[in-house]
């Protein structure tokens, strides 16, 4: 875990700040990660909107093929490339506030980090991280969940 100080930056899901921008068209607020704004500035990121992605949108989950993973929503399109972007995205804008730490919204496919969905869209959870949480830890970004806020 970084060594935070007040003001300083963290990359955190839009969803859990209340931005309606999940598949669903909801957002999934969360009063302890809005309460992060008290000590630390919040930038807000939805690597699914910014890689072009509508709200609301059929779901996705991560499927392991033989080339890797895929991301492909539950109309069996292959979405893996704007998630990708997505991804990109966020990480340039972690880049651009100095960003050590990224707060995500758990077993999404662009934010997971630890546990995902298996691309089987029936609730099965593997071992695993989203596209966005894999390149920002890549990256040398510290990224923890909603649920693992006690870390901090």
């Amino acid at each position: 875990m970084p060594k935070m100080k007040p003001g300083d930056a963290i990359l955190v899901s839009a969803c859990l700040l209340g931005v309606p921008c999940r598949y669903d068209g909801k957002s999934k607020s969360n009063a302890a990660v809005k309460a992060l704004s008290k000590t630390y500035r919040l930038i807000p990121v939805c690597p699914e909107v910014d890689g072009g992605l509508s709200t609301p949108r059929s779901p996705a989950e991560i499927k392991v093929a033989s080339r890797g993973e895929k991301v492909y929503n539950k109309c069996r399109d292959d979405v893996t490339q704007t998630f990708v972007l997505g991804a990109r995205k966020a990480l340039a804008r972690a880049k651009a506030h100095d960003v050590k730490l990224a707060v995500l919204k758990a077993r999404s496919p662009s934010c997971g980090s630890g546990a995902v969905y298996d691309g089987s869209f029936s609730g099965t959870l593997r071992e695993g991280d989203g596209i966005t949480a894999a390149l920002l830890k890549k990256n040398g970004i510290t990224v923890i969940t909603e649920e693992e806020l006690s870390r901090l």
